[in-house]
């Protein structure tokens, strides 16, 4: 099997090195360069720093957009949309305990799992090549925006 890159050349796929697709998105939820697991993804709460510390490998390339805060309100409202509804309807307690109780709760957990989640996409990205991810690629070659 061949792999065409945008320029038209086509490069045999064994010439790529294989990325573990798994390993990569464990490394970018533990917020963990996705190449090496040892340099920081992060330089800030959501910012990707430009290069890995510890091995160099560019990451300045992602395109992750809004994908992190989707998979976060879905898999938060798959967690407290039940625990709401159970508590709704063995309990019947008033509104302000709803408030309560579940606004810091789906606040604290969106805020403690948009980093994970952002840096498993970030892993996701390098391990299938995306977004300049593949050095063959031109936007490989580009620097990171300022």
């Amino acid at each position: 099997m061949t792999v065409q890159i945008l320029t038209g050349q086509t490069l045999p796929e064994e010439a790529r090195p294989q990325r573990d697709l798994w390993s990569a998105v464990r490394r970018g939820m533990r917020c963990r360069c996705p190449a090496c697991g040892e340099g920081r993804l992060f330089t800030s709460y959501l910012k990707v720093a430009p290069h890995c510390e510890a091995c160099g490998e560019a990451l300045h390339h992602h395109r992750s957009d809004d994908a992190p805060p989707y998979v976060t309100i879905m898999i938060v409202g798959h967690v407290v949309v039940p625990m709401l509804m159970w508590l709704e309807l063995a309990y019947e307690p008033a509104l302000w305990i709803h408030f309560i109780l579940w606004l810091p709760l789906t606040l604290a957990m969106c805020l403690l799992l948009l980093p994970p989640v952002k840096g498993a996409i970030v892993g996701y990205q390098w391990a299938l090549r995306m977004h300049g991810f593949d050095e063959n690629s031109d936007e490989s070659r580009q620097g990171p925006n300022p």
